[in-house]
């Protein structure tokens, strides 16, 4: 899908889990077991996500960003 502007839009279906903790190290320790438990291509996928979502589509590589100084 792409909007007005001629930009890809993404729409992202991610299952929404609620854990409610009683102290802020129990939520910590839970967001952790979290991380760990996703499999490489699902952290990937979440980090690919997020940076179109932060950065656009059309965002430069910070690799070549540096050496064009």
């Amino acid at each position: 899908m792409v909007d007005k502007t001629g930009l890809m839009i993404y729409s992202i279906i991610m299952k929404r889990i609620v854990h409610i903790s009683n102290s802020f190290q129990e939520a910590s320790d839970w967001e952790v077991e979290q991380e760990i438990s996703m499999s490489v291509e699902e952290r990937q996928k979440a980090a690919r996500a997020l940076k179109r979502k932060f950065f656009g589509v059309k965002c430069p590589d910070v690799r070549s960003a540096s050496l064009k100084k």
